[in-house]
């Protein structure tokens, strides 16, 4: 097994999906069920591990909860559907069910109410690891989800915010600089994310978007899978790409902030795809967060990036992806 989506082409062999109320199933950010005329059911489901996602010894239990809650919740915000329940297991060792508990469960409250979420079940265990697994369940009118596949040549490639700031953050963090307050802020992103909910339902009720994704692997990586999906190759401008503010003694230590944009997982931005004739009817920012043209989607399987000079170059895969060797 040389990479997650080989598992995944595993997995569908076996469970080949396809019933009338299933639109979309296993493949996309989540699978979209249609129970009724009006409405769709968007369901996902997240593992969030101790010693993989996260570190008992560096991470604030707070945060653990918050965001293992947030990332499942971006899923909902990549298909453009509105989060409404959760189901919660947690696996846990008897060190973490008093004050780690506490705070973990703060945190997710927290991140529920935020985002509009309402706890209806789950499952407990005792585990010698923290191991966590969230289904978040949204709902979008019929019609309306936007998938992975539908991108198309000539498309705008779009996403919101800045990339590389969640990576930039767990850098400090791994470094213990988080808990010094010229840090806090740059430490933010990585340890509470924010799903970009209404930017994701903004799209969809306008149905300007022909694919979408979120990253929580990295541009390189996320991009290659809505053109997998889609079909279609793309070409990326290095130099409309919106980077991370590296702070300068950061730079000397060797952080780069493009290969932080193009590599580093977990911003939980949007990236979609538009077609042109809706270029103007895309405004600069949607609800504060900012929007970026930052490429073309290509004939052809090629995914390009054009550095400063105009210059190409092939963009290969350098996310997160656990079962990537080497």
């Amino acid at each position: 097994m040389s990479s997650e989506d080989q598992l995944i082409e595993r997995v569908c062999r076996k469970f080949p999906s396809g019933t009338p109320l299933v639109r979309t199933g296993i493949g996309d950010d989540a699978a979209v069920i249609r129970p009724t005329r009006r409405t769709e059911w968007v369901i996902t489901t997240d593992a969030f591990l101790e010693n993989v996602h996260f570190l008992r010894r560096v991470h604030p239990p707070k945060a653990v909860g918050y965001k293992a809650l947030a990332r499942s919740t971006s899923d909902i915000a990549a298909m453009g559907a509105r989060p409404r329940y959760f189901l919660l297991t947690l696996a846990l060792p008897d060190s973490c069910t008093g004050k780690w508990l506490d705070e973990f469960l703060g945190g997710m409250v927290i991140a529920a109410r935020r985002f509009g979420l309402s706890l209806v079940g789950g499952d407990t265990t005792k585990h010698r690891t923290v191991m966590i697994s969230l289904t978040v369940i949204g709902e979008v009118d019929s019609g309306r989800a936007i998938l992975r596949a539908g991108a198309r040549p000539g498309d705008l490639l779009c996403v919101s915010g800045k990339l590389g700031e969640a990576e930039l953050g767990l850098r400090l963090v791994l470094k213990g600089l988080h808990t010094k307050k010229r840090w806090e802020n740059l430490a933010k992103k990585h340890l509470y994310p924010e799903p970009r909910l209404a930017l994701g339902q903004w799209l969809a009720a306008r149905r300007i978007a022909t694919s979408m994704i979120d990253t929580s692997d990295g541009l390189s990586t996320d991009l290659g899978h809505i053109c997998k999906a889609s079909g279609v190759g793309a070409s990326v401008w290095a130099d409309k790409i919106p980077l991370a503010s590296v702070p300068p003694e950061l730079k000397r230590k060797g952080l780069d902030a493009m290969r932080l944009a193009l590599d580093g997982g977990e911003d939980y931005e949007l990236l979609f795809t538009v077609p042109k004739r809706f270029a103007r009817r895309l405004p600069r920012t949607v609800t504060g967060v900012p929007i970026t043209v930052i490429g073309e989607i290509t004939n052809g399987k090629e995914i390009s990036l054009i550095d400063f000079r105009g210059r190409k170059s092939s963009l290969l895969p350098a996310g997160w992806d656990p079962f990537r060797k080497g």
